[in-house]
């Protein structure tokens, strides 16, 4: 992945961002270690406005990235009346991984109450996003979680909608692919192990085996594929209306870099989805 690392000091890579990003309006704490974080950016006027919470991608894994090279696309669609909240999370390295990165991103979802009710944001317009490797929590903060959770049993979180920017369907799936982009093993690490020795804990994490409990799903993919159709399929039976777009010529960073052309042309479709349209 050395065509797009981030340092540990959050300059941005890999991308030619033509928005300089926002300064928060807050930064808001869900717990006491140093990534527990997240940035909030609210759009100008009364409200309420709808609320996208952001998970940044990076492979889980320490060093490689963090809430900076996500800011530019916050401010982009706070400018187009979305709240946005910007997250970070403990990878593999600084304790996270199975356990430590769901406990963080389950710890951030309370965020979203303390925000509908503290600042002017919607709490029934609520669209989880990931890039890259966040889109696990975007997925899997709305299932119902079970026994072989890695927190426990916990019901899902109260969301209407995600969007996956080019991340995985499923993680284990999709591993592979999703290791051939971070051009190391990200996966298994992150999991505590591979798909045979840990089929449990993917088992959990899996849409096509436990689905979100959302209104809708969209995906939009660059060098990542599309999810297989059992995974869209049984995202759509449990209730989402499920939505992909590909973008093959397009770069991993290229569909969230605003000004570039493939987050152009894919803004509209995103902007409905986050707006409840």
């Amino acid at each position: 992945m050395s065509d797009h690392v981030l340092s540990a000091g959050g300059a941005a890579w890999g991308t030619d961002a033509n928005l300089a990003a926002s300064r928060p309006d807050a930064i808001l704490r869900f717990g006491d270690k140093p990534r527990d974080y997240a940035e909030l950016r609210l759009p100008e006027g009364k409200g309420p406005f709808p609320l996208a919470v952001i998970w940044h991608g990076g492979c889980w894994k320490q060093g490689v990235a963090d809430t900076a090279y996500m800011a530019a696309l916050a401010t982009r669609w706070q400018q187009q009346g979305v709240a946005t909240l910007n997250v970070d999370y403990r990878e593999v390295g600084d304790g996270g991984g199975w356990p430590g990165s769901f406990e963080d991103w389950q710890a951030a979802s309370a965020l979203i109450d303390h925000v509908a009710k503290d600042y002017r944001t919607d709490r029934e317009r609520v669209t989880l996003v990931g890039h890259s490797a966040g889109a696990l929590p975007a997925l899997w903060l709305a299932q119902e979680r079970g026994a072989d959770s890695p927190i426990g049993v916990l019901p899902p979180v109260k969301a209407r909608a995600a969007i996956v920017l080019d991340g995985p369907g499923d993680v284990g799936a999709e591993r592979e692919a999703f290791d051939a982009l971070c051009q190391f093993s990200s996966v298994d690490p992150f999991m505590g192990g591979t798909p045979e020795e840990a089929a449990a804990r993917y088992a959990a994490i899996s849409p096509r085996i436990n689905a979100p409990q959302l209104a809708e799903v969209l995906f939009v993919q660059a060098k990542l594929p599309v999810p297989s159709d059992d995974v869209l399929a049984a995202i759509g039976e449990a209730g989402a209306k499920v939505q992909t777009i590909a973008n093959p010529d397009a770069s991993h960073f290229d569909i969230i870099t605003p000004g570039h052309p493939a987050y152009v042309r894919n803004e509209a479709a995103m902007l409905a989805v986050l707006k409840g349209l």
